[in-house]
């Protein structure tokens, strides 16, 4: 530690961010545990044990809830995960690098827009009176249809916008180990009469599994955790079948009721699924192809 100091001075303030803002605050998670009154603070305040969680589990949107949340979750992560991968593929084998930029270009500048300007981009494009889509739709015969109102479509626009805004972007993780592989191989392949898809299938994904196989445990490991931002401004009183999930239900009833200690049970609940998840996922895979986490 004291000849390569100086790397640990780079990772110090890493180190201050988790320790302050992910470890010091889970002293308040034992309000979940108890009947939290602001003016006892955490250590007076009374220990009722699981009654918030209980609560929870009994209450008549549970499934909901828990549906909801989930088929969100296995939505982006069946419909989202893979598309960056193919997209990193397509992107790498392109020959003009003029061309390659511009398509980087493209797909990456969507992640950089905020959630409420994407919110509203969607709003505006799938608006049933003044839409663009709707517009399209009456223009060729058809009836014009509620999107954000109708509880079916809800999930499709969720998920289809977050892959539109985000896929670019997280397909520069899959580009950087493809730029790792061994222009060697392609050359022995190409001298062997292997075709182009011959050789991303059996080149370029297998060089890239190992990648692979630790971003899809991260991901699996947050299938509950769906976000908070954009499925609060797109929900409404008609889609709030499909759109109420855990996070939203947290908000309403820690910010808007003041159930603080009910809304930290429910959110304690949803990290331990979460980090249950994260555990099976790794020693699956790293029973499976000996790539994991841990």
């Amino acid at each position: 530690m004291r000849r390569n100091y100086d790397l640990y001075l780079l990772f110090l303030p890493v180190i201050v961010y988790y320790v302050l803002f992910h470890y010091v605050p889970m002293y308040g998670v034992q309000i979940a545990f108890k009947e939290f009154i602001a003016t006892k603070g955490i250590w007076g305040s009374p220990w009722v044990g699981f009654e918030h969680f209980e609560r929870f589990f009994d209450s008549y949107y549970f499934w909901r809830l828990i549906w909801n949340t989930l088929g969100i979750g296995l939505y982006e992560l069946v419909a989202g995960f893979p598309l960056p991968i193919l997209l990193a593929l397509l992107i790498h084998e392109l020959r003009s690098e003029r061309y390659r930029r511009f398509v980087q270009t493209v797909t990456y500048a969507p992640h950089f827009l905020s959630t409420v300007v994407v919110a509203g981009i969607i709003m505006m494009f799938l608006s049933k009176e003044t839409g663009l889509l709707n517009r399209l739709m009456e223009w060729a015969g058809g009836e014009k249809i509620g999107f954000l109102t109708e509880p079916a479509w809800f999930k499709t626009i969720f998920v289809g916008s977050g892959i539109w805004q985000s896929m670019g972007w997280n397909s520069i993780i899959f580009l950087a180990a493809l730029s790792g592989i061994d222009p060697q191989l392609h050359e022995a392949a190409k001298i062997d009469g292997a075709s182009r898809l011959r050789r991303i299938w059996h080149i370029n994904l297998p060089g890239i599994m190992p990648t692979i196989v630790i971003l899809l445990i991260l991901n699996v490991g947050s299938v509950l955790g769906v976000g908070f931002e954009k499925i609060y401004l797109l929900q409404n009183s008609l889609n709030m079948s499909a759109s109420d999930v855990i996070s939203t239900s947290v908000y309403r009833s820690g910010i808007q009721g003041a159930e603080y200690s009910y809304s930290a049970a429910v959110g304690l609940f949803n990290a331990v699924v979460n980090f249950v998840l994260l555990v099976a996922v790794n020693v699956i895979a790293r029973r499976l192809n000996e790539t994991s986490l841990w």
